[in-house]
């Protein structure tokens, strides 16, 4: 019997994860329950209140939740429940992002700030940062500068010799989630007096110890996003984590592991935002009978159904393809951009279909579909904009959509295992070269659904337009006109994954089809974006509207879909 698509949701009334090991099940049913326990009332006093979460940081520490998960196996002292893995990280992600980013945003910046460490060969640095989670401290990841942003070449934080074989450093860091409390802070400056490459360091810091000043919290809500500044902080041989080029490495390996984390809180956010909507909406009477009955209100109910299954189905693949990568397989380095770029922006898009809907409902202080609306807003643009991850995506479009090569299956990978090559990617270079298995196959495999063969044509329609109409030298300099083509390439291979993870779990076909109907819309749509934009050619914007397609209409299916909808009404409500 199929799959039904409710099922990959998380309810917490229901939450079990089976296929993780007793200790996995019981930090992530151990975090719910503390969560459940202090209500919703609580949690909304708090995020309208801003009140700093240290009752939660209390319960991580106690718990252990943070050192257990995000320990490496090869810091954990032989402990066997610790280590890196990226499902579980995946489903603390979406577990935290449910109950909203004040609870995520900690264990986010806590991954990022456990990077550069992790990835060093300074084992007396990765022994220190091990106790420090062990004993409940949580990380930072000193990157940012107000004046130069993530532009790492640009860096003010300066280390000067101290004449002793150390340094002293001095420099302010913005925007740095747990910087007010975090015992480990990762942080990236030059060494004053060298040029070149072997100028940039990577070093250990702590905020409790003197010359680590605390500014302000930037930000005017419940998380900590601090602005710190070190004044002659002393920094020893052995707080050095990286220099030179493995500086600049670790610094774009840690962000490759730590956005993955963003689509999970999507999907946990965008989960609990659809249950309030949809429970509300179809409790409410308006003109004598239940707004549900509205057919404007039934389509974007299952519309935004369809695009929160398809973030579900799309991120789960990606951890396959996350967790056996090598480096002779780095296909992750494109479907990581894509779970950071695409997903995020769907659950803004569906969160704000449902405030669509929901209306004035979506902006009072007593419901959590306001915090989701709000936090939705924030994941497309942390760990670098949709524009810079687009960017990203387009290095490897030449290679996935014409040279592909024969590849053994991706397994799905929920064992119990330690990720460490995530913690040894090496370089970041050579993404040009990158091969994938050929997409085509994952289309064909589905081309008996509706929806999904008329999203193969489109696709098949893209292939030719890059073979007969590519962009030309100037437009390959026009980056407003190579992103809306990159909006179309991500499309197909969000499509990809998608439909491989649908016949992994073996989902309703109903529901691959609404999936797909969405996209053909989008595809559609991202079509005429691009025929308008000004450097499009003749041939290009005749080859866009002849790209466009209606998605099969079937009213039945409509109706079977609206009927899975309808039935969460009432599957959960937060207790109080």
């Amino acid at each position: 019997m199929p799959t039904s698509a409710a099922s990959l949701l998380l309810n917490p009334t229901t939450y079990d994860p089976a296929h993780y090991d007793d200790e996995t099940r019981r930090i992530l049913r151990a975090t719910i329950d503390h969560l459940e326990d202090r209500g919703l009332s609580q949690l909304l006093e708090d995020y309208h209140g801003k009140q700093w979460y240290a009752d939660f940081l209390e319960f991580v520490a106690k718990e252990k939740v943070f050192a257990t998960f995000l320990t490496p196996a090869r810091d954990a002292d032989g402990e066997q429940d610790k280590r890196w893995d990226t499902a579980r990280v995946a489903a603390m992600s979406e577990v935290l992002g449910f109950y909203g980013l004040s609870y995520w945003y900690p264990w986010q910046v806590t991954a990022l700030g456990l990077g550069p460490v992790w990835q060093s060969d300074n084992a007396p640095a990765r022994a220190r940062a091990a106790a420090a989670l062990e004993s409940g401290g949580v990380a930072a990841f000193g990157l940012s500068e107000q004046a130069h942003g993530a532009d790492i070449y640009s860096t003010d934080m300066v280390l000067t010799a101290d004449g002793e074989g150390g340094y002293t450093a001095n420099g302010g860091k913005y925007y740095i989630g747990n910087g007010n409390c975090a015992t480990v802070v990762s942080v990236f400056g030059r060494i004053d007096g060298v040029e070149g490459p072997d100028q940039y360091v990577f070093f250990y810091a702590d905020s409790t110890q003197p010359g680590y000043h605390v500014v302000q919290n930037v930000v005017p809500n419940q998380n900590y996003v601090s602005e710190f500044r070190l004044e002659d902080y002393p920094v020893s041989t052995e707080d050095i984590l990286h220099t030179g080029e493995d500086a600049f490495s670790a610094a774009l390996n840690t962000v490759n592991v730590g956005k993955f984390n963003l689509c999970f809180g999507a999907i946990g956010l965008t989960t609990h935002g659809f249950y309030e909507s949809i429970r509300h909406a179809h409790h409410r009477v308006l003109y004598g009978k239940p707004v549900t009955d509205m057919p404007h209100i039934k389509a974007s109910f299952i519309e935004s159904y369809a695009r929160l299954i398809a973030m579900k189905l799309f991120s789960d693949r990606a951890i396959d393809y996350f967790r056996t990568a090598s480096p002779e397989d780095r296909r992750y380095l494109l479907f990581n951009p894509v779970t950071k770029m695409k997903v995020t922006t769907e659950g803004e898009r569906v969160m704000i279909a449902l405030g669509d809907i929901v209306a004035a409902k979506g902006f009072e202080k007593d419901n959590f579909i306001g915090v989701a609306k709000f936090d939705t807003t924030c994941l497309p643009r942390l760990e670098g904009t949709v524009a810079v991850n687009l960017a990203l995506v387009l290095k490897f479009m030449p290679a996935y959509l014409f040279l592909p090569e024969d590849k053994a299956a991706v397994p799905t990978r929920q064992d119990a295992a330690d990720d460490d090559f995530l913690f040894r990617q090496g370089p970041t270079r050579g993404l040009g070269k990158v091969r994938f298995h050929d997409w085509r196959q994952a289309y064909a495999a589905a081309s008996s659904i509706p929806n999904v063969e008329l999203f193969t044509e489109q696709a098949e329609a893209f292939v030719e337009l890059l073979s007969t109409s590519a962009p030309d030298d100037e437009q390959q300099k026009d980056l407003d006109f190579l992103l809306a083509l990159g909006e179309l390439f991500t499309l197909i291979v969000y499509g990809q994954l998608i439909l491989e993870q649908a016949a992994i779990v073996d989902l309703e076909p109903d529901v691959v089809d609404t999936i797909f109907g969405v996209l053909v819309r989008d595809f559609s749509a991202g079509a005429i974006a691009m025929h308008g934009k000004s450097g499009s050619t003749p041939a290009q914007q005749e080859w866009a509207l002849g790209a466009v397609r209606k998605p099969d209409v079937d009213e039945g299916l409509a109706a079977r879909m609206w009927a899975q909808v309808v039935d969460l009404a009432d599957v959960y409500s937060m207790t109080p």
